[in-house]
């Protein structure tokens, strides 16, 4: 069962989809996400998003945030985020 995930920030929706795996920049290091993961809500740090394995599906460069999980679902928002 893949994630469903949403990387928002403030100007636009930046990706809607299904993913394998992601890897964020939390505030205190990063954080990895499979589906099955327990729910949770983490500050986001400055970093790279890695969407899909080794970030084949998408990555943005984020900084500042939060990130949720819950039941397979994924929340990224963002307070600001680009494409590397």
């Amino acid at each position: 069962m893949p994630l469903n995930v949403s990387v928002i920030s403030p100007e636009k929706i930046l990706f809607e989809g299904s993913v394998d795996s992601i890897v964020a920049p939390a505030y205190d290091g990063e954080v990895g996400i499979l589906p099955g993961h327990a729910p949770m809500m983490t500050l986001l740090g400055k970093g790279t998003l890695k969407l899909g394995a080794d970030g084949k599906a998408g990555r943005f460069s984020v900084e500042g945030g939060f990130l949720q999980v819950v039941d397979n679902a994924v929340r990224v928002v963002t307070e600001r985020a680009s494409q590397p």
